[in-house]
Formats: C-alpha cells, sequence, structure tokens
C-alpha cells in the first residue's frame, strides 16, 4: 500500500474540516496530524493557522464536550472533569465548561436517572437495592454526598 502524500495546505485544508464537523480538542487535532506525518515546523504552522481562523478554541470545545455530556449521556461533573482532563484541557476552561451545566438541571437530572435506574432494579434487599443505585450514579460521574442525598430519598 503506498502513502498518499498530501501539501501542507492540503492537510490544512482537511483539518480545518475536522474541525467544523465537531469541536475538537488539541489531542485530537495533534493525534490527527500524526497520520499524515508532518514535520514539526509544518505541524507548528497548522495548528497556529487553525487557532487563529478559530476552527480550533480549546473553550469553545470544553463548553459543548460538558454541556452535550450532560444532556445527551446524563454525566456528572466529576466524570466531565475527568474525561476533559485526559483530552488535556486546562483547569481554567474546564471550570469554565462546568457553568454550563444549570444546577437545577444537574439535581433534576440526578433524581431522574436515579428513580429510572430504581425502577429496573429487581433486587428486593433495600442495602444491595440501594448499594446498586450508588455504584450506577458513581459511574454516571455525580459527587458522593449527593448520590447518598438522593439513592437516601427515592430509596426509602
Amino acid at each position: 500500500m503506498t502513502k498518499k502524500s498530501f501539501t501542507v495546505d492540503e492537510i490544512k485544508r482537511k483539518l480545518e474540516n475536522y474541525c467544523v464537523y465537531q469541536d475538537r480538542c488539541h489531542k485530537e487535532v495533534e493525534q490527527k496530524m500524526r497520520e499524515y506525518f508532518l514535520i514539526p515546523e509544518a505541524k507548528e504552522m497548522i495548528l497556529l493557522s487553525l487557532m487563529k481562523d478559530n476552527f480550533l478554541n480549546e473553550e469553545r470545545f470544553a463548553k459543548s464536550f460538558a454541556r452535550g455530556k450532560f444532556r445527551i449521556k446524563n454525566w456528572g461533573k466529576q466524570r466531565i472533569i475527568r474525561e476533559l482532563k485526559f483530552k488535556d484541557i486546562s483547569a481554567y476552561n474546564i471550570k469554565t465548561a462546568l457553568k454550563e451545566i444549570d444546577e437545577s438541571d444537574y439535581i433534576a437530572t440526578i433524581y431522574n436517572i436515579t428513580e429510572n435506574r430504581n425502577a429496573v432494579i429487581s433486587e428486593t434487599n433495600i442495602y444491595k437495592r440501594k448499594q446498586k443505585l450508588i455504584g450506577f450514579l458513581m459511574r454516571k460521574g455525580f459527587e458522593n454526598e449527593l448520590i447518598y442525598k438522593v439513592v437516601n430519598e427515592v430509596v426509602s
């Protein structure tokens, strides 16, 4: 299999389209660039160009990531923080991203998913039932104090 070679401009255009399709973080773009075996100077030039033309914006990425994972996957703040750190997002941008989550929606969501999950757990022992709910909510990434408060209110 022969490797197709691209000019720096072609690669830049491909990466612009990659960023337009969905907000990306620097780590994802750098990962994508590795596929093209670029020299460091070309990588640097493309990254700067993407940031200058606002194709690559870490703050915007962090905000949309937090909103999306909360609304669509019902992730808690701890899980969102963990995933953003894994993507090498700065602490400042993580803090900004978490402000995108409305506190009342957050509380309503944890109650909602706890009640739904409680309805499908067949365990009759109340302690084991609570334990299963707590484990589920921890995997979702909610804060411990909030989990215990909600589980004790929902399961009684």
